[in-house]
């Protein structure tokens, strides 16, 4: 085990060295966002005129896109994403969806409907009954599921997620098994990692550390730091799908959420080459609790943000969920979106039968996965069923 893997054991004062979670905070974020006021039209067009060099594009030229005068250009950055995503992705997007285990949760989260204070109908599924969802999605098309849930590290227990993670792959209902749920130690994911799973997605919610002290009131999710390190044990771990992302309207600046993320998946490719590395950015939806956006991002300034990750990280998988309306999603299908979730329930049980159990948050495109497959199709790009990690195990 390398010294960088037994730091990462260590549950950390701090992040350890040596990490992407480690560049990410020895970045100047703050001269970034400044450089982001700064910009003019004509470093506009030196960006965006980088494409045809050798040069690679720099975190400086990714908020250069961000500014206001690239706003102006955003039918520019559209064909240049565009362009962008064909040429290193194909005309494919893979479909997958979420299957919510448990919405239990001992955090304390202002902005989710799964909250521990919520007074909402709590759902723990059996991995029987994990398996008999898988079922239902498998017959829906799914071939890659996220398995996800609240946090609740004694009724969603290491050995629970272990044991569904097994019963998925070995039987092949669903070859390709990634997780969302409470960050855990290196040894757990790599307890994961050999039941099968092959992804960790892990949402820093917010990078802006008041911010996130804010909203983050009781829970071991207070922990920013060991949060922020959680891609990097499971990268050590084995994990061979990585994703990242901000939940946008929590922090009142969201370009200075995107120079984050940019910078945390940049730092991302880099330390773990091996891996595949997406990220998203969904907007804050309607839950039990009633929470609001401190800013709500309109439909522009997610656009530009999507297009100018996609500029700046040619390779980074771009990922949409049913958050979003259906029309801003099918627009998205031609600006550099790589991934979509399809017929999306986030509420434990909710594909197999009529689940009394709350979900997470309100979806936005109800359309079924065969909907979702044929508006894929119609826009002239395949949907893709499995991801090609997964299908090696086929």
């Amino acid at each position: 085990m390398t010294s960088v893997a037994v730091e990462l054991e260590n549950r950390p004062g701090g992040v350890p060295e040596g990490t992407a979670a480690a560049d990410l905070l020895a970045s100047d974020l703050a001269s970034l966002r400044d450089l982001v006021g700064r910009a003019t039209s004509g470093d506009v067009e030196r960006v965006l005129r980088t494409g045809a060099s050798r040069r690679r594009r720099t975190l400086a030229d990714f908020a250069v896109l961000l500014s206001a005068p690239a706003a102006e250009r955003l039918e520019d950055m559209a064909r240049a994403a565009r362009a962008t995503t064909v040429r290193r992705f194909g005309r494919t997007v893979r479909l997958f969806a979420p299957l919510y285990l448990s919405n239990e949760c001992v955090s304390t989260c202002t902005y989710c409907g799964f909250s521990a204070g919520n007074q909402i109908a709590r759902r723990t599924l059996s991995p029987e009954e994990v398996v008999v969802e898988a079922r239902a999605l498998r017959d829906r098309g799914f071939r890659h599921v996220l398995l996800v849930s609240g946090e609740h590290a004694r009724i969603v227990s290491k050995d629970y997620l272990v044991e569904c993670v097994r019963l998925l792959a070995s039987s092949a209902e669903i070859p390709s098994v990634s997780v969302e749920v409470q960050v855990w130690d290196g040894e757990t994911y790599r307890r994961l990692v050999d039941a099968g799973c092959e992804g960790l997605v892990v949402y820093q919610e917010t990078y802006d550390r008041d911010t996130y002290e804010a909203v983050h009131l009781k829970g071991k999710k207070r922990n920013y730091d060991w949060r922020l390190a959680a891609l990097d044990r499971g990268a050590a771990a084995g994990m061979r799908r990585l994703g990242l992302g901000a939940l946008l309207g929590l922090h009142s600046d969201w370009r200075l959420e995107g120079l984050a993320v940019a910078a945390h998946a940049r730092a991302l490719m880099r330390r773990w080459w091996r891996c595949e590395v997406s990220a998203s950015l969904p907007r804050l939806r309607p839950a039990a609790g009633g929470f609001s956006p401190a800013a709500p991002v309109g439909d522009r300034e997610l656009v530009q943000l999507l297009c100018a990750l996609r500029v700046f990280l040619p390779d980074l998988g771009l990922s949409l969920s049913t958050r979003e309306v259906p029309e801003l999603r099918d627009a998205l299908l031609r600006l550099g979106v790589t991934q979509m979730s399809a017929g999306s329930h986030t509420e434990p049980g909710g594909y197999a039968e009529t689940s009394e159990a709350e979900p997470q948050f309100e979806v936005s495109d109800t359309r079924s996965p065969s909907e979702v497959a044929a508006t894929v199709k119609a826009a002239g790009y395949d949907p893709v069923w499995i991801d090609t990690i997964g299908a090696r195990r086929l």
